[in-house]
């Protein structure tokens, strides 16, 4: 069966939006203990394109594919995990780039729809925080996505998400710099 990328952010309700992320099935590599070890001779670039031995991967699927196996130790290193193999991959900033954003409204307030270069949707919470890193000159936001992998937010969706931060604190006096999602405040100034 072809694959078919999610509708556009804009037109999907939050349930549907909920709907497209519970369909999300990844492997269960939390529960895999591989034996061997070693180098997939892969690397993200900080524009989010894929490498294998130098050469770009241009198949869409086999970067989607090669993305649902990812994970991040607590060092800071990238793995590639299967049954039998967890392989290092080079990531020059972050796993995933955040492309999109929408906000949607909820019961208990907004919520921030993320798509990533993956396809994936992620909606930004105590789970899945914003993260501001930089200095006030060169900010950088990211946004925690699983197992220790982050997506760093492209230029587009850095000025979605200042949009949408500049609604959310209409009239406010004290001049904050954050947006809200799932009954989170989340700066956009580093820290």
């Amino acid at each position: 069966m072809p694959y078919q990328p999610p509708p556009d952010l804009a037109g999907l309700t939050l349930s549907q939006i909920a709907e497209q992320v519970a369909a999300r099935k990844l492997p269960p590599i939390e529960s895999w203990d591989p034996q061997q070890t070693g180098d997939s001779r892969m690397r993200i670039a900080a524009d989010g394109t894929w490498f294998h031995d130098g050469s770009p991967i241009r198949r869409d699927a086999m970067v989607r594919a090669f993305s649902s196996l990812l994970m991040r130790d607590r060092d800071g290193s990238h793995h590639l995990v299967s049954p039998f193999e967890k392989l290092s991959i080079e990531v020059e900033d972050a796993a995933f780039i955040a492309t999109d954003v929408a906000e949607k409204d909820a019961a208990h307030g907004p919520e921030l729809a993320f798509r990533l270069n993956s396809d994936d949707l992620v909606i930004a919470g105590p789970e899945h925080p914003l993260i501001a890193r930089g200095d006030a000159d060169t900010p950088a936001l990211y946004l925690m996505v699983r197992r220790g992998c982050e997506a760093r937010l492209n230029r587009s969706t850095y000025q979605q998400l200042a949009d949408i931060a500049m609604r959310q604190n209409a009239g406010s006096e004290n001049g904050d710099w954050c947006v809200s999602s799932r009954s989170e405040m989340f700066s956009l100034v580093p820290g």
